[in-house]
């Protein structure tokens, strides 16, 4: 069959065979490029966590001597022992152990507790590392979504590709019903019909699978060099090879191969069980079981309105694809260009415009605490020009232990601290222990903010004024969030306790510990002005470095980084700050080990990393829309067998080829504008939801909604499906009316 007919076939239908090819190359392509884009990021989160927390699959803390060692050594799928000698302690000594395969910790790691009689506590298991490796183990409480997600899209789009080559050969087998009858009528069995298929379709494919798969590979190391260099330009640190295994190309090819099996089997096992009289019988035409009324396109249209609405609705199961991959493409477009709206204006309002004259360099300096740094250091730092102002601080975490009574009458009416919160505030003793975080600035700074304090009206002292470089104590931020009349974005605050008391008593965070009084300099509700989120529900603690060196022994709880905020004169450009920046680093790195930041930098790079996850959320909606206009194309190509008789009888009965034209415009337009219709009121929906959520005014949203883009990327689709149409109709118009009603042969 194959020398008599298949070849002979496709040779003078190169047309069908062109879009089943072209089919066959999306399929293999995009395989390819998420199957490698998936690999590398893959290797690259691996290789994050092994250089963040190490390589170990599992950790053992106790007491194990080397007899012990050597046990774990000679299991059949330990891979390498290490003990931690660092990372050891009172307890015991760390051993961390790498099993090969991975998987077989599931079994040794029991086996290896219970034959040294070790307790469950002993042994920990590295969750993130092992989740790579689809590894999951029972207790890990975290979703560990990653690899899900990313097989997850692999078999969307696998599932994708099968449904567009599946309509590309079920046009070519439907218009071939009749001439397989025949075949069937004299002889051919259904295997080799079955066969005669399968081999035309693995030689249509074979070639577009392997220049698929190359040119997914091509695209895969362009798009994976594009996000890299993206990502160092923003954050630096470590960069990711591109790999690209022969593993790979196998699975790629093997799941391009299937993808083809899968596609075409299910129609020719439908081909090969028709009987001969079915198959003779039938008709290469797409026909409608019931004839449905259009109303909408009669009305608007006329007769070419309900012709369009009528062969839609008999093409409606070879749409499906297109209608299911163009409306997931639109609303992940339209959601993702609304949530990245909304996403700007918070960041706008809540940071970027919130913290505008509260920092423009920031210095951390890692692991030192506020004491260790000198104090020419700073002066030198505020000799630069252009400094305006320099602040050092270091924060610590502290509760303060107060009897119920102490609280506001404002807060009282409100219900008390419970009413607006559940997670700050526990009872011990009768009394409440509240949260009390600890701000520590270096004394000048501390005085500054001492000074500016002193002339706020609602300001209440509860010391002497004295002379502010022997002032000792603590500046109370008294204010707590009324959650329950307001929101995040537009708090009102009310006083947390009543501003009649002289100290306070402070102990450690989170335990029941002595208590000891700490002097209140003053009550205020106006914040240090730096780059810091104050609680909520918590009674912040201002101290001078001088005071906080005094207490720090039983209060303790201090973090290990200091911070240095600078201030600058106005209207610095981005390469000035950045100047002044090297030079602040220059002064502090011979000293300690420093990170520093500025704030237009900070924004570029914020606009930066938007435009990434733009990057990559628009590509895989553009994937999506691609796959639904393949297979309108897929369509469209098939027009002159499938659409000939039905338009010689549009024709013949006196309907213009302009009018003919228009029936496929309209069928564009219902191709096409279908899922947009679908979208809208759900992208609205789901927006509008955003918006609530979010509290944002719906007119900001509005001011600033991404129409032009939403419109462009709706007209590229639409102008796409029009162009797959028009070169249909065209080759359908071409056709000789005579031809098409006296022969069926192309």
């Amino acid at each position: 069959m194959w020398k008599t007919y298949s070849a002979g076939y496709l040779k003078h239908n190169r047309a069908i065979c062109a879009s089943v090819m072209a089919a066959a190359f999306i399929a293999a392509l995009f395989l390819s490029f998420l199957c490698g884009l998936f690999y590398n990021f893959w290797q690259d989160d691996i290789a994050g966590v092994i250089e963040e927390e190490g390589a170990w699959h599992g950790r053992i803390l106790g007491e194990l001597d080397e007899e012990d060692i050597s046990f774990i050594s000679g299991l059949p799928h330990v891979e390498h022992v290490s003990v931690q000698e660092e990372l050891s302690g009172e307890a015991g000594a760390v051993v961390e152990i790498i099993f090969n395969p991975v998987r077989a910790i599931l079994t040794d790691m029991p086996f290896i507790t219970e034959s040294l009689g070790l307790e469950e506590e002993a042994v920990s298991y590295h969750y993130r590392l092992l989740a790579l490796y689809f590894v999951r183990i029972p207790g890990d409480e975290s979703p560990r979504l990653i690899m899900p997600f990313y097989l997850a899209i692999v078999a969307a789009v696998c599932i994708s590709m099968i449904l567009v080559i599946y309509n590309a050969f079920a046009f070519t087998m439907h218009s071939r019903v009749h001439q397989f009858g025949i075949f069937a009528s004299v002889g051919a069995t259904p295997l080799q019909i079955r066969i005669c298929l399968l081999q035309e379709a693995f030689y249509m494919t074979m070639v577009p699978i392997l220049s698929g798969i190359m040119a997914g590979a091509v695209l895969c190391w362009c798009v994976f060099e594009a996000i890299m260099r993206m990502a160092e330009q923003i954050v630096g640190g470590r960069r990711a090879q591109f790999l690209y295994p022969p593993g790979i190309l196998a699975v790629t090819m093997l799941v391009s191969l299937l993808t083809v099996l899968a596609a075409v089997w299910r129609p020719a096992r439908r081909m090969s069980r028709m009987t001969p009289l079915e198959a003779i019988r039938g008709s290469s035409e797409m026909q409608l079981v019931k004839r449905k009324h259009s109303p909408i396109l009669c009305f608007l249209f006329g007769m070419e309105g309900e012709l369009a609405g009528n062969a839609r609705k008999a093409q409606k199961r070879a749409f499906r694809t297109s209608t299911i991959s163009l409306t997931m493409s639109y609303i992940g477009f339209m959601l993702m260009q609304c949530f990245f709206t909304l996403s700007d204006i918070s960041t706008e309002e809540t940071y970027f415009a919130r913290y505008q004259d509260a920092w423009d360099i920031m210095v951390t300096v890692p692991d030192t605490g506020i004491d260790k740094i000198a104090y020419n250091d700073m002066r030198e730092l505020r000799k630069l020009s252009g400094v305006k102002d320099v602040t050092v601080y270091q924060k610590a975490e502290a509760a303060c232990k107060m009897p119920e009574e102490w609280l506001s009458d404002e807060l009282m009416s409100l219900g008390g601290l419970e009413a607006l919160t559940e997670e700050s505030i526990t009872r011990t003793e009768g009394a409440l222990m509240a949260e009390a975080p600890v701000l520590v600035l270096d004394d000048e700074s501390f005085r500054q903010y001492y000074e500016q304090t002193a002339g706020e009206e609602e300001t209440v002292y509860t010391g002497e004024r004295d002379t502010v470089s022997s002032v000792q104590g603590t500046i109370v931020i008294n204010r707590v969030w009324d959650s329950l009349h307001s929101n995040f974005r537009d708090r009102v605050y009310v006083p947390f306790v009543q501003e009649n008391q002289d100290t306070l008593m402070l102990c450690a965070a989170g335990e029941d510990k002595e208590t000891m009084a700490v002097s209140v300099l003053a009550y205020t509700a106006q914040t240090p002005l730096l780059r810091e989120e104050y609680a909520d529900f918590a009674l912040v603690q201002i101290m001078p470095q001088s005071y906080w060196a005094q207490i720090k022994a039983q209060i303790g709880g201090v973090e290990q980084d200091t911070y240095i905020r600078l201030l600058t004169d106005e209207n610095l450009s981005l390469e000035e700050l950045t100047q002044l920046e090297q030079k602040a680093k220059q002064i502090l790195s011979a000293s300690y080990p420093v990170e520093s930041e500025n704030r237009l930098q900070e924004r570029i790079s914020n606009d930066q990393m938007i435009g990434g996850y733009k990057l990559v959320l628009g590509g895989f909606c553009v994937l999506l829309a691609i796959i639904g206009v393949a297979n309108v194309f897929s369509n469209t190509l098939g027009f002159l067998r499938l659409r000939k008789r039905e338009v010689a009888r549009y024709l013949s009965v006196g309907l213009t080829p302009g009018g003919v034209a228009k029936v496929f415009a309209l069928e564009a337009l219902v191709t096409a504008g279908e899922p947009v219709l679908i979208t809208l009121p759900l992208v609205t929906v789901l927006t509008w939801a955003m918006i609530k959520a979010s509290f944002l005014e719906p007119m900001v949203f509005i001011k600033r909604a991404p129409f032009g883009q939403i419109m462009i990327f709706i007209m590229l689709i639409f102008g796409s499906v029009a162009l797959a149409y028009y070169l249909g109709g065209r080759k359908v118009l071409r056709y000789h009316i005579s031809e098409a009603l006296r022969n069926d042969v192309v």
